[in-house]
């Protein structure tokens, strides 16, 4: 059984193991971000949602198709 600072060390080395990853939200979503739009060049992170952005922020364009759009 350990005393002491022992323990203490022990309970912090515990809680930095137990700890969850810390990261950004920014890192993550730039991660899932893979289309961009070549108008605007906002991100965005499926075909559907590119076909969507067409609709409402260019709706005189034609969007591209899914090899144009990586």
């Amino acid at each position: 059984m350990t005393r002491g600072k022992q323990k203490i060390d022990a309970q912090r080395r515990s809680a930095e193991k137990n700890q969850k990853a810390k990261g950004s939200q920014l890192e993550a979503r730039a991660v899932g971000l893979k289309i961009i739009c070549p108008i605007c060049k906002v991100q965005l992170a499926n075909e559907k949602q590119l076909t969507d952005h067409y609709g409402s922020k260019h709706p005189r364009e034609k969007p591209p198709g899914p090899s144009n759009a990586d």
